[in-house]
């Protein structure tokens, strides 16, 4: 447990300095636009112009988001309501989020962990270069830091749950 409570407190640290950063930033109207574009609506625009586009690979990217979204949803909700971590505006006197939070725990961070999902899909599907949409999740997490609704702990194992998910549905679909 010492080394729990030791991680906790780096990381209410972590979130501090970080937060404090936002009071001078003039990015703020960004990070909620980024944090806006981790909710989901993207799992679903997406798809849909690659059937617009009729791509080959609508089939392999629509089988592989829904497994990983599904195996992700359940995994994140219920460490959520498990680990029951309260959220920084709880836990933390005087401190004033930007945006509202649609549940009242914090760990994971389920804005990062379905960004990185999605990123870590379209890595798979499409191949290239995907530094731009891992550099958008990794906005979108950083952008809940910023809003105050998330430790840095927790996007990191958003990031690291949604990849996972998407990488072992990967397998678990046989399309490695």
């Amino acid at each position: 447990m010492e080394v729990l409570s030791r991680l906790n407190e780096y990381d209410r640290q972590l979130f501090t300095k970080v937060f404090k950063q936002r009071e001078q930033h003039p990015a703020i109207p960004f990070a909620r636009l980024l944090s806006r574009s981790g909710e989901g609506l993207l799992h679903v625009l997406i798809p849909l112009a690659v059937w617009e586009l009729q791509l080959p690979t609508l089939d392999e990217l629509v089988s592989l988001l829904l497994l990983s979204l599904v195996l992700e949803r359940s995994l994140h909700w219920t460490l959520k309501n498990t680990l029951k971590r309260p959220r920084p505006q709880n836990s933390i006197p005087g401190l004033r989020c930007l945006t509202n939070a649609s549940n009242q725990f914090s760990f994971p961070s389920g804005h990062s962990s379905r960004a990185f999902l999605l990123a870590t899909v379209l890595a798979v599907v499409y191949g290239g270069t995907t530094s731009a949409i891992y550099l958008w999740a990794a906005g979108v997490g950083l952008s809940r830091v910023l809003l105050g609704v998330h430790y840095p702990g927790d996007v990191l194992a958003g990031a690291i749950i949604g990849s996972c998910t998407a990488l072992s549905s990967y397998m678990l679909l046989g399309l490695i």
